[in-house]
């Protein structure tokens, strides 16, 4: 088990470098980078429960346990370049936790100041239709030091 999660991890890195803002060439490397994407989201949620459980355990042992209902899912940025990270989402209700399917991030800028708006969504693809998930919040960000 101890290999598979470390496996896990190198993975994620590994996705999360390749997946950095490319200059787009030609329509392969764009379906490239959809794919690193996709495949950064998928081991997201496939180390989603452990991740979860470990910031759960840093919370509460920091004494600021979220009292509610937790998971991790993939952030996925709407706009400039396509990232992909983690995001650990809570709310008061399992049933509105269980929509929440990836965490959007917004960003824009008004004179000098930048603002990032992190938002549960129903959809993992934010490129469709999708809707904010009420009563849920962004408890916790994960990103990984390349």
């Amino acid at each position: 088990m101890k290999i598979k999660k470390t496996v896990a991890a190198i993975l994620i890195v590994c996705s999360m470098f390749l997946a950095a803002p490319i200059a787009y060439a030609s329509i392969g490397d764009i379906l490239k980078e959809g794919a690193l994407i996709f495949g950064g989201g998928a081991l997201v949620k496939a180390l989603g429960p452990q991740l979860n459980d470990f910031i759960n355990t840093l919370t509460f042992n920091k004494g600021v346990k979220f009292d509610g209902y937790t998971k991790v899912v993939p952030i996925v940025s709407i706009g400039n370049g396509t990232r992909i990270g983690a995001a650990q989402v809570g709310g008061v209700t399992k049933a509105a936790v269980d929509r929440v399917k990836a965490v959007g991030q917004l960003e824009g800028e008004f004179n000098r100041i930048r603002a990032q708006a992190l938002i549960p969504i129903d959809s993992e693809n934010p490129l469709k239709q999708f809707k904010r998930v009420q009563g849920v919040g962004v408890t916790a960000i994960i990103d990984v030091k390349l």
